[in-house]
């Protein structure tokens, strides 16, 4: 099931996406809502094209920080330590945050903040979405606390990044955020998932992944981060990106204005974004 958020009529709502159309969930305020009460019993028998909509980021204001993996993929991991040592880590997964003060839906711009960084780099995702509150869950359980998947753009100003020891500032620049088409339900999805990751800039494709090849999965993380905290539901996981990104290149292919980026995850989608 693919569940989007979006603006109908000046109004912002939720619904499940079927084939070309929408059907609006009724009683939701937000995806949070929906992702914490569920689905109603019954829906009503309405379905709004979705050329008749404006499609939002499926979250499109999350109510607390994304969690962020680096160097989830290995091949990634050594591109990063080519470009600069300090991105590196080792033993141990890498977690960061990213503020999101309004994510970036498919289809729209990426401010690429010219007057704070000429680095601007891209990383497709995929992002799992926590179902209900996870506190103190074993591995064997993660299963149950997942909601579904998204495409995560986790822009990036590198320098900015690589300036400061830690990554949150050169991830968190307004528009850094694209996020979508929607969110698909775990249920269409083995677990763990193996799902193909690829982005294209300009039609060249930079990165070709599968999250099999995650260091560390779904259920490593939910076990090692809730044993601490509570992860509340509708709390949003990017899971790391694969090799290919512009910082890997020698020279380095950073984006700049006017470039299309196109992150295409299987059984999800394609998030497409133009830097402005």
């Amino acid at each position: 099931m693919k569940l989007a958020t979006f603006i109908h009529e000046g109004k912002e709502r939720v619904g499940i996406v079927d084939g070309d159309g929408v059907i609006p969930v009724p009683g939701c305020a937000s995806m949070e809502d929906l992702i914490r009460t569920g689905l109603p019993a019954e829906l009503p028998h309405v379905r709004i094209p979705l050329e008749d909509v404006r499609l939002l980021a499926p979250i499109p204001r999350p109510s607390q920080d994304v969690i962020c993996l680096g160097m989830n993929f290995a091949d990634h991991t050594h591109e990063a330590a080519k470009f600069h040592p300090t991105l590196v880590r080792e033993s141990h997964a890498v977690y960061f945050s990213k503020h999101v003060n309004e994510a970036v839906p498919d289809g729209g711009v990426v401010d690429s903040h010219p007057d704070v960084t000429s680095q601007v780099d891209y990383e497709a995702e995929v992002a799992v979405i926590i179902g209900r509150d996870a506190l103190r869950v074993k591995k064997e359980n993660a299963r149950g606390y997942v909601f579904g998947y998204t495409i995560l753009n986790d822009i990036s100003a590198r320098e900015v990044q690589t300036r400061h020891k830690q990554f949150f500032l050169g991830k968190s620049l307004d528009g850094f955020a694209p996020l979508g088409p929607w969110i698909v339900t775990a249920d269409e999805f083995p677990f763990p998932p193996a799902i193909g990751i690829r982005c294209r800039v300009n039609g060249e494709l930079r990165q070709d992944g599968n999250t099999s090849s995650w260091i560390y999965g779904i259920e490593d993380v939910i076990e090692e981060l809730s044993a601490g905290m509570l992860l509340k539901a509708g709390t949003i996981i990017s899971m790391g990106t694969p090799a290919g990104v512009g910082m890997g290149f020698q020279p380095p292919k950073f984006l700049k204005k006017g470039d299309v980026v196109i992150c295409e995850a299987d059984g999800i989608g394609t998030l497409t974004n133009r830097i402005g």
